[in-house]
């Protein structure tokens, strides 16, 4: 048995993963996962749809069976907060507790969401949606007839909405940007996005500015500068900021996340980085990229692990994502830049939309209740595809991987 130490600075899918990923591969000495929260590795996308509705459980939630920790010497330290790391000794601080003597350190903090200042008496009345205890006090939130508002429509807000629609909430959407995910998902698909929620009885208000949130002994007022509007409780879904306070107290470089290369290394030898947190090179896109998706976190963790030990791991594969929102699927790969060419059923809210370049090379793909699209997108990817062939529903894309692989 090897006496060396891995240590993972956070608890969560990204730590979970590497730490499988460790013992996979025959690492036999020592795991620890340190996490700040009272629970162990969980999995966070349910926390807005199913765990939210009252349908699971947080037994589903684990990653980790505590079984399988046992029988595989997996430490793992909760409510447990990492202070520094000392970069030269690789010894790990953490408070109230004896330090540890890594060989080798992940760190895999993840991200806070980012707050809006709210004065008043009844603070318990806004919500903030990242951790289990959040979606547990959400939840009991979520009763029929109450009113909630919504203040961001990215997808964590807008899975919350459908989440709360399902429940008999009265839900509110206040976003600044005059299109839902235009950013994201370009401004035609954004555009029916916007009509999905408002067709399901959500008050979806774009091109809001939110002035100022505040409580009184009634509930929650925001303002808009317009008018104030009144809630039984507020969610706020404005995004998140990289956890990046103690890499840069230890000396790692840090620019919107922990700076990696492709292999996930840090500016500090023995020093690793993956998930939300990490900033890494990405050969394909040519530049950093910090992405923060449930897949990459699991890819990630497990390329990671696999440096940690020595091998060569570049996982540089194009980000994927999805979200439930109603009774429909929606899935994310790669990209969505360039012209979106629509597929299917926009109408009736079953499409896809293949995002090209101007020289017609796939950048992205996104589908609604179309996962097979997602399958033959990504074998196409980065490939000069005609629209008419993509737009066509005679037309069997598989054919065109196949012609390429047969041309190869």
């Amino acid at each position: 048995m090897t006496d060396r130490t891995f240590v993972t600075v956070g608890a969560g899918q990204t730590a979970a993963v590497a730490a499988r990923t460790l013992r996979r591969r025959g690492f036999d000495g020592r795991i620890i996962l340190i996490g700040d929260e009272p629970h162990p590795p969980y999995q966070r996308p349910p926390l807005s749809k199913e765990f939210l509705s009252g349908a699971g459980a947080p037994d589903d939630l684990w990653i980790l069976p505590e079984k399988w920790c046992a029988d595989n010497s997996i430490e793992i330290r909760t409510g447990a907060e990492v202070t520094h790391v000392d970069a030269t000794t690789g010894t790990v601080e953490i408070a109230g507790q004896a330090p540890i003597r890594a060989d080798a350190v992940l760190f895999a903090t993840g991200g806070r969401p980012r707050r809006l200042p709210v004065p008043g008496p009844r603070p318990e009345l806004v919500h903030y949606l990242r951790t289990l205890d959040d979606a547990r006090r959400l939840g009991r939130t979520l009763t029929p007839g109450c009113r909630i508002g919504i203040i961001g429509a990215g997808f964590i807000g807008l899975e919350i909405a459908s989440t709360a629609v399902g429940l008999g909430v009265s839900v509110t959407v206040l976003e600044a940007a005059a299109i839902p995910l235009g950013t994201v998902l370009g401004p035609r698909v954004g555009t029916e996005i916007v009509r999905l929620h408002r067709g399901n009885g959500v008050g979806l208000h774009t091109g809001v500015a939110v002035e100022g949130v505040r409580t009184d002994a009634d509930g929650v007022v925001v303002n808009t500068g317009a008018q104030d509007l009144r809630f039984d409780a507020v969610v706020i879904g404005i995004g998140i900021t990289p956890n990046t306070d103690v890499a840069a107290a230890s000396g790692l470089a840090v620019d919107d996340g922990i700076v990696v290369d492709a292999m996930g290394r840090a500016s500090v030898p023995n020093i690793y980085a993956a998930g939300d947190v990490a900033r890494r090179f990405s050969d394909r896109a040519g530049r950093h990229l910090r992405v923060e998706h449930f897949d990459n976190a699991n890819r990630q963790g497990a390329a990671v692990a696999n440096a940690m030990l020595g091998r060569d791991a570049v996982n540089d594969d194009a980000p994927w994502f999805w979200s439930d929102q109603y009774e429909h699927n929606l899935q994310l790969l790669g990209a969505a830049t360039g012209d979106a060419v629509i597929r299917g059923d926009i109408e009736g809210f079953e499409f896809t939309a293949f995002y090209v370049d101007t020289d017609d090379t796939l950048c992205g793909v996104f589908t609604v209740d179309r996962g097979e699209d997602v399958m033959v997108g990504r074998e196409l990817l980065g490939r000069r595809i005609p629209r008419a062939a993509l737009q066509d529903q005679d037309s069997d894309l598989w054919e065109l991987v196949d012609a390429e692989e047969v041309a190869q």
